[in-house]
This record gives C-alpha cells, sequence and structure tokens, in this order.
C-alpha cells in the first residue's frame, strides 16, 4: 500500500464542535477522512464528544441535528469512497452521528 492516498474530504460542514474541554486537552474532533477521534482514537463522535455536544447544544437541539445531519452526510461519503465493499453501512452510520442526539423523541407521548 506504499504511496496510498486517502481521499481528500470534500468541502461540507467542518467538524469544529464540540470545543476543547478542558481548554487546555486536545479536542475530541474527527480527523478526516477517517473520522476518528484526533483526541482519543475511537470512531468520531467518540462518547467524550457525544457528552460535550449534548452540553453545548443543551439550549439549541435542533442546531445540534443539524450539524450532526451534515457531518453524517460528509463521513458517509468519505468511509464509502475509503472502504465500498464492508465499510459501515449507512443504517450504522446513521446511530453513530444522529441516532443518539438528544432531540429524539417519541412520537406517542
Amino acid at each position: 500500500m506504499s504511496g496510498a492516498m486517502l481521499p481528500v474530504p470534500r468541502l461540507g460542514p467542518h467538524p469544529d464542535r464540540p470545543r476543547a474541554y478542558p481548554p487546555d486537552r486536545p479536542p475530541h474532533l474527527p480527523i478526516r477522512p477517517l473520522w476518528l477521534c484526533r483526541a482519543c482514537g475511537a470512531p468520531w463522535p467518540c462518547a467524550q464528544a457525544r457528552l460535550l455536544l449534548k452540553v453545548e447544544y443543551a439550549d439549541h437541539p435542533v442546531d445540534l441535528a443539524v450539524y450532526l445531519s451534515g457531518l453524517y452526510h460528509e463521513a458517509t461519503h468519505d468511509l464509502f469512497r475509503l472502504n465500498p465493499h464492508d465499510g459501515p453501512t449507512p443504517r450504522e452510520l446513521f446511530e453513530r452521528f444522529v441516532g443518539w442526539g438528544p432531540y429524539r423523541r417519541s412520537v406517542v407521548e
């Protein structure tokens, strides 16, 4: 695999959240196009990123939904180009990026 190049990420939403906490630590942001956390190496959004995003967007759940949906779209594109045959399915990526969000509510009260 010498000389193999990773695809260049597209110019979709820039993954700039969650902010670093504490400020002197590396932020839990994704490394594109692999979508791994640059702070802990887990698939992004990692547990710490999810927690920080929930806190950061506590008063703006629709904004969080839009942000995560855009990144889901970008990640699906990047990860499919990296491994089109046995990468994560769209359903797995939806659960990873969007399905955990705090804005999801039951249709029936």
